[in-house]
Order: C-alpha cells, then sequence, then structure tokens
C-alpha cells in the first residue's frame, strides 16, 4: 500500500498541517475541504495510521502525524530539487561544470567568482584542476570546459579562445643579489652569469611569447611557491605575475629589476579563458566567464592603484632615512 502513496498526498498532509484545518489547506491548494478531507484519508489507510485527532473542532496531528510530518517535508523538498534540476537541465544549464585554472591566474579574482558561482548557480557542481601549466590537455580530453590560461601557452586551433584582463609581469631577485645593484636595463653579458629560475617548460611556451632563455643556468621548478623561496634567498632571479610579488615587494624581500632584451620582454601577462570550439559552454560557464572578466578587470585597477600608493610610501621612507643619515653625518662632523 505504501507504494501507492503520491506526493499530492504528502503536500495535502503538508498543507493541512501548517494551516490548522482542512478548510484553509483547501484554500492554499484551490481545492474543496472535502477532497482534502478525503485526500488525507486515503493516506491514513495507505500509511496505517492516524495523522490527525478529529475529536475537536479542528483536527490535531497525533504523535504519529508530527512524527511523521518532517520526514513529509524531507520527501517534499527533495522532490522540489528533483525537478527544478530536471528543469535545468532541459534548458540547458549544466549539471557539472569542470574549470582548469592555470597556477599564475590571480587567486582573490577566482575566489570572488566562485563564491558568487556557488549562489547563482547551486545546483551546478563545480570540479577545479589547478596546475602550473597543463591547463590545455584537460579542455581538450573533455575533463574540464573551460580552461584559464596565460598568453604563454600553446593553444590548438581546435580551442577557442576569450580574453578575460592582464596582469603586470615582472622580474624580480632578492635586495642581496648581485643584479638588484643596476639601475638600468641589465645586458644579456650579464645575465648570462646568473641562475635564472624558470616553472615554466619552454616546450608549453607559445613563441609569441617572446620568454627566450635568459640564462643558459636555469633551474626548473614546478613549485611556484619553490621559486618564491628561491628568488628570497638570492639563488636566483625569475619572473612572476605582480599580484604574486605584492607583499614581498612591499616589504622589500624582492626588488624588481629591467632585463635588456630585444624584442623588449612583455610586461602584461593576458588571462584567458579557452574551450573546445565544438563543445562551448552552456548558461552556467558563459556566466563564470563574464564574472572572470568583471572581477578580474576591477581588482586590476585597484591594486594598480595600491601598487602606485605603495611605491610613493617606499619612496618617502627612503627620502626620510637618506635625511636622518644627512642629520646623522652633521652632527658627527660636530662631534670632539
Amino acid at each position: 500500500m505504501l507504494d501507492g502513496v503520491t506526493l499530492d498526498q504528502i503536500r495535502t498532509f503538508i498543507a493541512a498541517a501548517d494551516e490548522g484545518s482542512f478548510s484553509a489547506a483547501g484554500r492554499r491548494l484551490k481545492r474543496a475541504q472535502s477532497v482534502v478531507s478525503q485526500t488525507l484519508a486515503n493516506l491514513e489507510g495507505q500509511l496505517g495510521v492516524k495523522l490527525f485527532d478529529r475529536s475537536t473542532r479542528f483536527p490535531v496531528l497525533t504523535d504519529h502525524g508530527r512524527a511523521l510530518l518532517a520526514e513529509a517535508r524531507a520527501v517534499a523538498g527533495d522532490m522540489d530539487l528533483f525537478r527544478a534540476r530536471a528543469k535545468s537541465f532541459a534548458g540547458g544549464l549544466e549539471p557539472e561544470l569542470g574549470v582548469a585554472v592555470d597556477i599564475m591566474f590571480p587567486v582573490d579574482t577566482l575566489t570572488a567568482t566562485v563564491a558568487a558561482f556557488q549562489k547563482q548557480f547551486p545546483r551546478t557542481l563545480l570540479k577545479f584542476d589547478v596546475d602550473s601549466s597543463a591547463v590545455v590537455e584537460p579542455v581538450l580530453d573533455g575533463r574540464c570546459a573551460i580552461g584559464i590560461v596565460g598568453s604563454w601557452s600553446i593553444r590548438p586551433p581546435r580551442l577557442t579562445c576569450e580574453a578575460l584582463f592582464k596582469v603586470r609581469f615582472a622580474i624580480v631577485v632578492s635586495p642581496r643579489h648581485p643584479l638588484a645593484t643596476y639601475r638600468k636595463p641589465i645586458p644579456p653579458s650579464v645575465v648570462a652569469k646568473h641562475v635564472h629560475l624558470v616553472h615554466i617548460d619552454p616546450a608549453d611556451i607559445a613563441p609569441a611569447y617572446g620568454v627566450a632563455q635568459r640564462s643558459p643556468r636555469i633551474w626548473h621548478l614546478s613549485h611556484v611557491g619553490a621559486k618564491l623561496a628561491f628568488l628570497r634567498a638570492g639563488l636566483g632571479f625569475g619572473g612572476l605575475p605582480i599580484h604574486m610579488l605584492e607583499e614581498d615587494l612591499a616589504c622589500g624581500a624582492l626588488v624588481e629589476i629591467t632585463l635588456a632584451a630585444t624584442p623588449p620582454l612583455v610586461q602584461d601577462l593576458a588571462m584567458s579563458a579557452i574551450y573546445r570550439t565544438d563543445s562551448p559552454p552552456g548558461p552556467a560557464g558563459r556566466w563564470f566567464i563574464g564574472h572572470l572578466q568583471q572581477e578580474g578587470a576591477q581588482r586590476s585597477k585597484d591594486r594598480a592603484v595600491l601598487l602606485a600608493a605603495s611605491k610613493v610610501s617606499r619612496a618617502k621612507r627612503k627620502r626620510l632615512s637618506g635625511r636622518k643619515l644627512a642629520r646623522y653625518g652633521g652632527l658627527r662632523s660636530h662631534l670632539p
């Protein structure tokens, strides 16, 4: 008999419990009181328990009725979710969205977009593959619908590319490194004497990006954290997006240098979204790309303002330090 219980019976039971009377439940469900009474009587017969005590003017939930009400709500809620997901799938909304992200993509932009996505599309499952270079492959083989890559990546022609925004790229060293003493573009003959720290396989770099070998002494570090640690320790020079260097540059743990190169080094790293041309993203994927564009553009502007303010602050500190030293030198000249 329990197999015959319908969703309509469960919703009628919930309405009667919420409204406190069969007539009010009828008005809520837009049906006659007699129909509500009969529906509940049939449900009680199928369950084999009394849900309402009808001995008073208004029906009152029995102990069994109160215990089963929570279960009824859960069943109705699950069915609502089931119907909503089926409706969204019929409308083209992806049940799952896989995204491969290059590790050099700004994490604050990605985090803000993911948080907003989960509110906008709570029924679409997000899956991530974050790596330093393996972004194109997961998109090509269908594991991820969208890839977020930098302009250095080689992209096959069967992929569509959409620009997101640009991030500034900087070459840095420890202030203790010999290259930190140069105040002008450093010639290749000097650069070649020092270790170049890289974390991208040259085979994955597009020729148009122009990342030529800066030094015959190259150390490959697949972990960006290790690269930063080596840079701070003065073990070599290397480049990273400016958003990864902000704290180190602000506190003086790293300093930016300029390398002489022909053609000039690319200073703006273009971030892009890629996907298979024969399998474009659906509504959720399109929203994700659009939000990355908006969020990234705004944060890039904010970061530029903060970086400019930080440079001014550092310049002021240097001037003050210089004045103190000059004053100290003047005082010493008057000492016996």
